[in-house]
């Protein structure tokens, strides 16, 4: 139960230049992990913290599938408004942009490519009784110079700094922030990073030097910034080992299932399968003969024959045929493998939507 309410703004934009050639037709946010958008995880977490009007940022690559896949947020319990960030100027340069969506209140802003298991909503509710002037999440990182870091003492945050050369704590800014309208004043006299962007660690640190109040919060679940086809693919498996198994296609008696199993419905599983979970199929697929998982997802209208696969992503519409294992790969939709040849090496496989490899 939420004693006010709060709006949310969602940054759906960018240019996923570490996740090409997956990223050439859509957004990196679009990217299903566990055959879901990752983008709709960051949905469901905003509206467990009690937010249901949602502005997401759109801009770059494929900005229409997201208003398609989204459109005006009823089928998924929110009201959804869409605000156009042109260039990638940075994330204070998106909040700004809502400045009159959010008009007087508190609110969130969650980065589309941040994957959290954890509900928010005592954090937020948190926040709206406080008259803090924002609240971040942090998270112990092994990496801290790839991201933003916060430096605390005596249970306080003294600074906050973008992806520092010699971090001084390795408690990375989640792309989670409660703030309030105080920050577009900030945001305004904000100068440009190194890389012509404008920061949202250079807002907070200058709200800090200005003697605003940010409280923190340590989060110890699963936290995951999806930068890389090894953060999506490790993401895959945290969110499919807390799924619980269902089975609504048909299977062989011949078939083998073992562990987290999520089959989807009008799917057949023939032969003499073997699915080793966590692993989930989506909707109308043909997997005959196949060796599948664990930490595997295969999205809807997939055909897979004679084939191994692990630690993979397959999305939806694929037709996959080959000895050749399969092992920590990303296949985009309306891709086709298939080898007639024999070999039994294992591949690594990151392909654009509608790749075709016929050897």
């Amino acid at each position: 139960f939420f004693l006010y309410y709060m709006k949310g703004i969602l940054l759906h934009g960018g240019h996923g230049t570490r996740l090409r050639p997956l990223t050439h037709t859509g957004p990196k946010q679009l990217l299903p992990i566990a055959n879901k958008p990752m983008s709709e995880y960051c949905i469901e977490s905003m509206k467990d913290a009690g937010v249901t009007e949602i502005a997401i940022i759109i801009g770059g690559i494929g900005s229409n599938k997201v208003r398609e896949y989204y459109g005006d947020g009823e089928k998924f319990d929110v009201k959804i408004t869409y605000v156009k960030q042109d260039e990638p100027l940075g994330i204070s340069h998106a909040i700004n942009l809502c400045r009159s969506f959010i008009g007087d209140d508190k609110f969130l802003v969650f980065l589309g490519d941040n994957i959290i298991q954890r509900n928010i909503g005592d954090f937020a509710n948190e926040f709206l009784k406080s008259n803090d002037d924002a609240s971040i999440l942090l998270c112990e990182v092994d990496n801290p110079s790839r991201f933003g870091i916060a430096d605390m003492h005596e249970g306080k945050i003294t600074k906050i700094m973008e992806k520092p050369k010699d971090p001084p704590t390795n408690f990375a800014v989640t792309g989670i922030y409660f703030l309030t309208p105080k920050i577009f004043d900030i945001i305004d006299n904000l100068k440009p990073s190194w890389r012509n962007e404008l920061e949202i660690t250079d807002a907070l640190q200058i709200l800090l030097s200005e003697n605003n109040k940010i409280s923190y919060h340590i989060i110890t679940d699963y936290w995951k910034d999806t930068g890389t086809p090894e953060d999506i693919i490790n993401a895959n498996r945290a969110i499919l080992e807390n799924k619980t198994s269902y089975f609504y296609g048909e299977k062989s008696d011949s078939v083998s299932l073992t562990g987290i199993v999520l089959i989807g419905k009008g799917t057949k599983i023939l032969g003499n399968s073997q699915i080793t979970g966590p692993v989930i199929v989506g909707e109308n697929c043909i997997l005959d003969n196949v060796c599948i998982g664990p930490n595997c997802s295969i999205g809807n209208n997939s055909q897979i024959t004679n084939s191994n696969i692990q630690n993979s992503i397959v999305m939806s519409d694929c037709i996959i045929n080959t000895p050749i294992k399969i092992r920590n790969s990303i296949i985009s939709s309306n891709s086709e493998i298939e080898f007639k040849n024999k070999s039994q090496d294992e591949k690594i496989f990151l392909l654009g939507e509608g790749t075709k490899i016929l050897i």
